[in-house]
């Protein structure tokens, strides 16, 4: 596993990258109701990276098959890669919607749930509880640290809650390039897998399902949903792995929390 560990110079483009990634992600929140398109979202988003941010879509026709849009949307029972269309959203919905920025060779990538009017307490349980579980992983983060040990801090909180966790997507390392090494998956065991050392750069993005933990990928071959069609969500963020522990590289700047 050939981890790229960042200088000081890539670690503040890093940086820069994160903030702006957040930004987006709060920028769209005021456009995020009943009778939306996710396309419109999509459009929005790409027109905000390229037009104020100076930047770049990076999951436009990224791939193969190349991915069609500028941003992932995913509703309800999808868990991951949902491709932006014009089906109206509608009150109740939850939605994640994941941006990945590229600006001067460097990527900035995380994802947020949305509530869309007004949501169930049982679809709320589920997203405060995704974000409980990112938050474990995160926690973790340390030079000497494992990522079965961020695994591990995922898993608990998912399964602890009645939920299930996604194996099969992951997180991942970032910088000049949109995925890099290490893998970080979201379930494991406590002191087994790669260690981690100052300098590296990954995402933390637990999937976690209201039911059992199976998926299907559709026809668009992107698309991920679960097979018994319950819920999902999932959170994003990009996290630096410091001296002494951890910073969290994608924190909104609107809100000023993770």
């Amino acid at each position: 596993m050939s981890v790229i560990i960042k200088t000081p110079e890539e670690i503040e483009k890093m940086r820069e990258l994160g903030r702006l990634a957040a930004e987006a992600l709060d920028y769209i929140e005021d456009f995020v109701k009943p009778g939306v398109t996710t396309n419109e979202i999509n459009q929005l988003i790409h027109d905000y990276h390229v037009n104020v941010q100076g930047g770049y879509p990076a999951p436009l026709y990224y791939g193969d098959p190349p991915f069609p849009k500028s941003c992932c949307t995913s509703v309800n029972h999808v868990i991951c890669h949902g491709i932006p269309d014009d089906k109206p959203l509608k009150n109740g919905d939850i939605l994640n919607i994941d941006v990945t920025i590229k600006k001067d060779g460097f990527h900035g990538d995380s994802s947020r749930m949305y509530a869309v009017g007004n949501i169930s307490a049982v679809a709320k349980r589920l997203i405060d509880t995704t974000h409980a579980s990112m938050m474990a992983g995160i926690s973790v983060v340390r030079p000497g640290a494992t990522l079965g040990d961020i695994g591990y801090a995922c898993q608990q909180v998912a399964e602890n809650a009645g939920y299930s966790v996604v194996q099969e997507f992951c997180g991942h390392g970032i910088g000049r390039r949109f995925h890099e090494d290490p893998q970080v998956v979201h379930y494991g065991r406590k002191g087994q897998g790669l260690k981690l050392q100052s300098g590296m750069i990954f995402t933390i993005e637990p999937m976690i399902n209201q039911g059992k933990r199976h998926l299907k990928i559709l026809s668009d071959g992107w698309t991920v949903v679960t097979k018994d069609r319950s819920l999902s969500a999932q959170w994003e963020h990009e996290v630096l792995v410091t001296d002494t522990g951890y910073e969290i590289l994608t924190i909104s700047p609107k809100y000023g929390k993770p």
